[in-house]
This record gives C-alpha cells, sequence and structure tokens, in this order.
C-alpha cells in the first residue's frame, strides 16, 4: 500500500481505540450514575446519536473542506468530548456524561467515512483491497482499546477518568496522523452539486441492499457488544474478563480485513455478505447455550467476524451506487442510516439486557439478521 494508505490504516486504528473504550466504559460509568438501571446504556446510544444528528453536517463539512480538515475537525471534537466525559465521572453528572457523548459523534461521523476515503487513496492498490486493509487499522484498536480502558480506570480515585483523559491523548495523535495524510483536494463546486438528487441515488436496488445490510449489520453487532459489559457484569464475571471478550470482539471486526477484500474479489460481493449473515446467527446460537467466559469469547469473535464480512461488503457494494459527484451526498445518506440503527440498538440494548437479560436480547437479534439475510437474496436474484 501506499503511504497514504498506511497512515488512514492508523487513523482508523486510533478511531477504534476511541470507538472500543467508549463502549467497555461508557455503560458501566452510565450504570453508576443514571438514576434508574435501564438508563445505563444512554451514553452509548448518544455517541450514535450524535453521529446520526452529524451526519449532514459532516457531509457538508467535507465537501466544503475536503476529507483533511474534517478529519481534523473530528479529532479535535474526540479530544474536547473525552475531557467533558472526565469532568462528568468526577462531578457524578450523568446528563453532562450523555451530552459529552453526543458531542463525541460528531468524531464518529467523520471517521466513518475513512473507508471511503481509502478508494480514492488506493490507486494502484485496488479500491476492494484498499477499503479492506484501511478497516484492518481497527486491529490497533482490538487490542488497545480495551486494555487502555482496563490500564487506566484505576488511575485516578473516580474509576475511569483515568480512561477518559487517556482517550484525549489518544485523540491528539490523531490530529497528528491525519495532518500527515495528503488526500485529494476538495471536488470543484460544480462536481460537488452536479449529479443525480439524493432521491434518485437512494431508490436503486444496490443502494438500498448496501443501507439495509450495513445499517442492519452494525445494528445487531452494536445491540450484543454494547450489552456485553452489562451481561459480564451481571454474571458476576471481572472487568478484566469484559476487557478480553471486547478485545477478542474486535480483533474479530477487523483482523479479516487483511484478505476480506480478496475473498470478495475472487467469490463476489454478495456470497461474502452472506457468510457474514450466517456467522452473526452462529453467534447469537452460541450465546444461547450460556453465559461463561468462553461462551462469550467465541460468540463476541464470531460477531466480529460477521460484522466484517458484511459491513466491508455493503461499502463495497455502495461503490456502484454513485459518481464522484455524488459521493458527499450518498456517503452522508448511508451513514444517517448506519447511525440512526445504531441510536435504535444502543438504547435497546440497556433496557432489554437489565429487563429481559441476555437470553431474550440474542433472540431478538435474530430478526434483523433474517431481514439482512432477505435482502441479500432479494438482490442475488435481481442480478441473476
Amino acid at each position: 500500500m501506499n503511504r497514504n494508505l498506511w497512515l488512514l490504516a492508523a487513523a482508523q486504528g486510533l478511531f477504534l481505540t476511541n470507538n472500543v473504550a467508549f463502549i467497555a466504559i461508557n455503560g458501566l460509568v452510565g450504570l453508576a450514575l443514571a438514576p434508574l438501571g435501564w438508563m445505563a446504556t444512554l451514553p452509548v446510544m448518544g455517541y450514535v446519536l450524535g453521529g446520526a444528528m452529524s451526519t449532514s453536517l459532516v457531509a457538508r463539512t467535507q465537501a466544503r473542506f475536503g476529507r483533511k480538515t474534517s478529519f481534523q475537525m473530528g479529532a479535535a471534537v474526540a479530544l474536547m468530548s473525552s475531557l467533558l466525559c472526565a469532568w462528568a465521572a468526577v462531578g457524578r453528572h450523568f446528563e453532562l456524561l450523555c451530552l459529552a457523548t453526543v458531542v463525541a459523534g460528531y468524531f464518529n461521523a467523520n471517521a466513518q467515512l475513512y473507508r471511503f476515503a481509502a478508494a480514492e487513496l488506493a490507486g494502484s492498490t485496488g479500491t476492494e483491497k484498499a477499503v479492506s486493509m484501511v478497516m484492518a487499522g481497527g486491529l490497533i484498536g482490538a487490542i488497545a482499546g480495551p486494555n487502555l480502558a482496563a490500564q487506566t480506570r484505576t488511575l485516578t480515585a473516580v474509576p475511569f477518568v483515568g480512561a477518559y483523559l487517556a482517550l484525549a491523548g489518544v485523540a491528539l495523535l490523531s490530529l497528528l496522523v491525519l495532518a500527515a495524510i495528503d488526500f485529494p483536494p476538495p471536488p470543484a463546486k460544480k462536481a460537488a452539486t452536479g449529479g443525480r438528487t439524493l432521491s434518485e441515488i437512494v431508490r436503486q436496488p444496490v443502494f438500498i441492499v448496501a443501507a439495509l445490510c450495513s445499517a442492519l449489520g452494525y445494528g445487531v453487532m452494536n445491540l450484543l457488544m454494547a450489552s456485553t459489559p452489562i451481561a459480564m457484569d451481571q454474571c458476576g464475571l471481572p472487568f478484566s474478563d469484559t476487557a478480553l471478550v471486547l478485545e477478542w470482539h474486535v480483533i474479530g471486526m477487523f483482523a479479516p480485513g487483511f484478505f476480506t477484500g480478496q475473498l470478495i474479489k475472487r467469490f463476489g460481493v454478495l456470497q461474502i455478505m452472506a457468510v457474514g449473515v450466517v456467522l452473526n446467527a452462529l453467534c447469537i446460537a452460541i450465546a444461547l447455550t450460556g453465559v461463561d467466559l468462553h461462551r462469550f469469547l467465541i460468540a463476541l469473535f464470531l460477531l466480529g467476524v460477521g460484522w466484517n464480512f458484511l459491513f466491508t461488503g455493503a461499502t463495497t457494494l455502495s461503490l456502484q451506487a454513485y459518481a464522484p459527484e455524488e459521493k458527499d451526498r450518498a456517503q452522508g445518506a448511508l451513514n444517517f442510516c448506519v447511525f440512526a440503527t445504531l441510536a435504535v440498538t444502543s438504547f435497546a440494548s440497556g433496557l432489554l439486557v437489565t429487563t429481559q437479560g441476555w437470553a431474550l436480547l440474542n433472540v431478538g437479534s435474530l430478526v434483523p439478521v433474517a431481514l439482512a439475510a432477505a435482502a441479500l437474496l432479494w438482490m442475488a436474484r435481481r442480478r441473476a
């Protein structure tokens, strides 16, 4: 890969370090500060809700200022929001914690576009491989995120304040990495506003399937991952076990990135997405057999690999739905679908795991998995 792709993969890893650590600790901090137990994952919901609310703003900043400036703005917001979270934890302000995570969603919405920027930086590398390899940069987050949370949660008298301060340092490092990347210049105003309307783009079958599978695949993954720290805590498992499970889950999410692109090129994008759906179903089946450490570990690892196949495939599929001059509005719409689904599943994860239990949460996850399978079958029949 070229230098810019390596740096973008590093930026992806730093983003996932922030993302995974947020998921690992926000539910537990929320559980400690929330007035009611079912509100525990509201800070997790705030993170993705802020991302959904920011998609249109990010699309405008990307079109006006280009990739580099917009990505750096996102990292600056991540720095500020991490400090706000630390302040909220010290003062035991649940509302401020939720607000800070909503603000952090702007960083989330920006960083979700790294995978599309990879296609623009591909050069001779090839689009599928470039997207896949930048996604593989998330391995940094797989290892750093859970371990950072575990090692820094007791650095201060108030639990997890040290983790939030460490995440501020991660955001600062992201700013430096992004500054070293040479992105293509912003498109000319005429090109940026040309092309088809958004309504024309989103009515295409290829866009519908890409958006649906992106949203449902990410939604199932988030539903189960966000509830895992609370479920394991309810089962009496220590936080060190939770960190281990999340580490292997995120390894499963991004380690396949080293070969997912090649698999898509060899077997086809719909076939690899279908394998992702099967792995999601297998994860749920294993999770329903018990609540010991090993079952959590295996189920969440399979969930991560299934997410990688489904989401990387959906991203690759979506590239067929728009022209270069349409990319900002099309990518903004795709990310809005993802974030809207994540907002719902983030709230539902805390509500369901604290009121209905881990087993019923997994049974409910079969519904979006079945919908993703139906969408892929519909697309395959159209192409046949």
